[in-house]
């Protein structure tokens, strides 16, 4: 191999590659044009929920409402608000990202995006119309209207849509054929991701041994083949039509990586690496320079942002002040139950972990003996744990034995949404044993959180708990908050 232009020995069955090529070209259409297909029909569903909007603001009972002047009003005069209307929410969803062939399979994604895209959508060209001054004037109640046919319409026929997508033999037009160069416990880890996830945009085919590979996991063949050697790969993306190479290994010479992305840019097939150093935030890697050297980090998290900061804690008071309200009477009444059952402390307060380890207790409403933990000292409540008094185990369900930490909130000890705070023995022994265990604590702690939502609380796997957690650090935002609390009150999975 010349390590100037390193590459691999050229296949002997040339006629392969062709039919490999023209297969992709083929196959590669498909994705783009369901991308078109849902530009399309987004924007006459805009359209249609423009003229929904009008008949009803202007021709049904509702045109009774408001104070705009409607009797002039006529359906040419708004002809052109409807169609910049249309045109433009269609780009407020294209900026959403819901027009990328990779995520056309996952439709409680897109479905969010359009409810937030729709929001922004709504009140942001209402305001650019009355900023601008747009004639006619644009009637208020339309554009509330529009927005909620907008996001009625647009939910329905996407639900259709992904039906449609989801039907044998468009599935697989739609997925990466991947194959991994190299195998490790990343390589394990991304994988068993992919498995779990019903609208993978991926479609795993196996794994090629590297020399320096390591034995990450007793898997069988079946589950997840090694298909080849490294000096077998050229003849492995043409067999089975490959659309995308990771490479786990980058322990393995640099000539025969640098041959194997030649390989990749000459057959047109994705090129990507998993950054093994860099196990924590590995999503929120960020390329700079410095004195014109390029160097690669670990980037800074949102919630390192200080306006991002303030607009949480703005959300955090609000919340808060509204929850200790609406909570009020449930806290008393349970309350009462609870010194009813147990006579003592009504509250429990407890030692634990807040933003950056500084320490806090955290308040709730008594759900155990109050001898619970004499006999077994610190341990995570079980399912059916006998330690449990007789409402104990519903209030844990419902997570009304949470209530009382609005306060902690409004304290600013907690945040509503974050990772769940650890007490200090606990985390001792954690923080030995679990990788990045503590990078969780980079964030105020939550009432609810991502982790929760999925269903990883109680006596669950830790490990995914945290990287639960670690996701949430990477990809926080107000929306992501609004959406993890309004799940809260329908995941209650392991709540006991």
């Amino acid at each position: 191999m010349n390590p100037a232009n390193p590459t691999y020995p050229v296949s002997p069955d040339l006629a392969m590659l062709e039919a490999r090529r023209v297969w992709r070209e083929k196959e590669q259409v498909s994705p783009h044009w369901w991308v078109v297909a849902s530009i399309l029909g987004d924007l006459i569903i805009a359209a249609a929920a423009a003229l929904c909007a009008y008949w009803l603001r202007f021709h049904t009972a509702i045109s009774g409402m408001g104070v705009e002047a409607i009797d002039a009003i006529t359906l040419r005069q708004y002809l052109g608000h409807m169609v910049l209307g249309s045109i433009s929410l269609v780009l407020v969803l294209g900026w959403q990202g819901v027009y990328q062939h990779n995520v056309l399979l996952r439709s409680r994604w897109v479905a969010s995006k359009i409810a937030k895209g729709v929001l922004i959508w709504t009140l942001g060209f209402l305001a650019i119309s009355l900023a601008l001054k747009m004639q006619p004037v644009l009637s208020r109640v339309y554009m509330g209207l529009n927005g909620a046919c907008a996001l009625l319409l647009l939910l329905t026929w996407r639900a259709a849509f992904h039906a449609f997508l989801r039907s044998p033999g468009r599935v697989e037009s739609l997925q990466q054929r991947t194959l991994f160069v190299g195998w490790n416990k990343d390589a394990l880890a991304l994988w068993k991701t992919l498995k779990r996830d019903q609208a993978c945009a991926y479609d795993i085919l196996g794994w090629v041994r590297t020399d320096s590979h390591e034995d990450a996991t007793p898997m069988t063949r079946s589950e997840f083949p090694c298909l080849g050697t490294m000096e077998e790969v050229e003849r492995l993306i043409a067999t089975h039509a490959v659309d995308m190479i990771v490479v786990a290994d980058l322990h393995g010479p640099r000539d025969q990586l640098i041959a194997l992305a030649n390989l990749c840019e000459r057959e047109m097939i994705q090129f990507k690496v998993i950054p093994s150093v860099f196990r924590i935030f590995s999503s929120g890697l960020a390329l700079e320079t410095i004195a014109g050297t390029p160097i690669l980090g670990v980037s800074r998290l949102p919630l390192d942002h200080t306006l991002n900061v303030m607009v949480k804690r703005a959300l955090d008071i609000l919340g808060s002040v509204a929850g200790l309200i609406l909570s009020a009477p449930v806290i008393a009444v349970f309350g009462t139950i609870v010194w009813l059952e147990s006579k003592g402390p009504v509250f429990y307060r407890q030692r634990r972990w807040g933003i950056n380890g500084v320490p806090f207790e955290i308040i709730k409403i008594r759900s155990m003996r109050l001898d619970a933990e004499k006999a077994t000292g610190a341990q995570w409540c079980v399912k059916d744990d006998p330690r449990r008094l007789r409402i104990g185990a519903f209030m844990r369900k419902w997570n009304i034995d949470e209530l009382p930490q609005f306060w902690n909130v409004l304290k600013g000890e907690m945040s509503l949404v974050g990772p769940r705070p650890e007490r200090p023995e606990l985390i001792a022994g954690f923080k030995h044993e679990i990788p990045h265990y503590n990078a969780r604590h980079s964030a105020k702690p939550g009432m609810t959180g991502w982790a929760q939502v999925n269903g990883l609380r109680g006596d669950t796997d830790l490990g995914e708990r945290i990287q639960c957690d670690l996701w949430y650090l990477e990809n926080w935002s107000l929306w992501l908050d609004i959406q993890i609390m309004a799940l809260t009150f329908f995941k209650r999975d392991n709540a006991y």
